[in-house]
């Protein structure tokens, strides 16, 4: 990451940061990944979106705005996890190699649920929910 003094306001934002610091992360396992697989370019492209979305949603003056890009950017590190969940099941790369990356990005998303949670308190809230999962029979509760 760059070390000089911040220039704009987003470079201040540790989020931008671990973004930042995760495209850094990525960038030579995506070297090795075969150019012709799918997740690679979708991790490529989520992992870019990251900075960008924050840096333009920290631009912007109405909290829906701002909202609308944070959430972005929080999406798109959740992607990002969930692509090298992938890796790991076709056999790209082990748990061990991921690890350090995924942390990046649970860093990344918890400093982005906190912006999103100082503009806009009530934006993330969640109903609780019955969520139906499988039993080791195969049956749904």
């Amino acid at each position: 990451m760059n070390t000089t003094k911040p220039t704009f306001d987003h470079e201040k934002l540790l989020a931008y940061q671990r973004g930042i610091q995760f495209v850094a992360w990525s960038s030579p396992l995506l070297e090795e990944l075969p150019s012709k697989l799918a997740v690679a370019d979708q991790l490529d492209r989520a992992s870019t979106s990251i900075p960008l979305n924050l840096a333009e949603g920290n631009a912007k003056y109405t909290v829906p705005d701002r909202c609308r890009y944070l959430d972005t950017a929080r999406g798109s590190a959740l992607e990002c996890a969930a692509c090298l969940d992938v890796l790991v099941a076709k056999g790209k790369c082990t748990d061990e190699q991921i690890q350090s990356g995924k942390q990046l990005l649970y860093e990344t998303v918890c400093l982005l649920v906190g912006l999103i949670r100082s503009i806009a308190p009530d934006r993330l809230g969640e109903e609780a929910v019955d969520y139906r999962v499988s039993t080791d029979r195969g049956e749904q509760d």
